[in-house]
């Protein structure tokens, strides 16, 4: 069974990959001479800064900040730009947002032509450090598809082979949810939908039940088990 209450690892992925974008920010100043945000020392003590450059150097800071301020006016990367800082930039923002795939964050970098070993060596980074790891994205996406979709173990297959994950992976991540799952999911469902369906025959609530069951995933004997005690109530 899909244990509850466990803690969001989505939550814990946006928190680490933050943090890890704040270190590597870090890093960066540190590398440039130029002080960080707390105000401590990134390098030599250096002069102050002519009032007159500050426009010009706040603007440097926030391009250093953002690579993506090197793209081009198509939005690609810029001649300037460094692969792999374009490529780090891009997959923290969407570990930020959410938790994802190795397949889904290649997608993403080869849509904004990163170069493929530029790509696989940043991938390959996250995921010494955890920010990428297949295991439990499969298992944080089969707890919460199951729990809030109702999704049947063929429906949460599928998705997970759309999003690139081997199949030993999906197959480790379904071993969470047992037959009882399956026919306590296919109940709710059933139950949820025949709330709508007043009035009408019994033959018309078994058909459009069933349609209802078959979209999630679920399998004919399956269905049938569970609408002949649903629709006896």
């Amino acid at each position: 069974m899909i244990p509850e209450g466990s803690p969001p690892s989505a939550e814990r992925h946006r928190t680490a990959a933050a943090a890890l974008a704040q270190a590597e920010r870090i890093a960066r100043e540190a590398s440039s001479g130029r002080p960080s945000r707390d105000g401590t020392a990134g390098g030599p003590d250096r002069a102050e800064p002519d009032p007159r450059d500050v426009r010009g150097r706040r603007q440097s800071a926030r391009t250093r900040r953002n690579p993506a301020a090197d793209n081009g006016p198509d939005g690609q990367p810029g001649p300037e730009a460094d692969p792999q800082s374009v490529a780090r930039d891009i997959v923290l923002r969407k570990l930020t947002a959410q938790q994802r795939s190795r397949s889904e964050l290649a997608k993403a970098l080869k849509e904004r032509d990163v170069p493929d070993d530029a790509a696989g060596e940043v991938l390959d980074r996250m995921e010494d450090v955890g920010l990428v790891d297949d295991t439990a994205f499969a298992e944080s996406w089969v707890r919460s598809r199951q729990s809030r979709r109702g999704l049947s173990r063929r429906a949460l297959r599928q998705e997970l082979v759309q999003k690139g994950v081997d199949r030993d992976d999906i197959d480790d991540a379904l071993s969470a949810v047992t037959p009882e799952d399956e026919v306590a999911a296919a109940t709710a469902l059933a139950q949820k939908k025949l709330r709508a369906m007043a009035g009408l025959e019994r033959d018309v609530k078994y058909r459009r039940l069933a349609g209802a069951l078959a979209r999630r995933g679920f399998s004919a004997g399956l269905t049938s088990q569970v609408l002949a005690s649903v629709l006896e109530d």
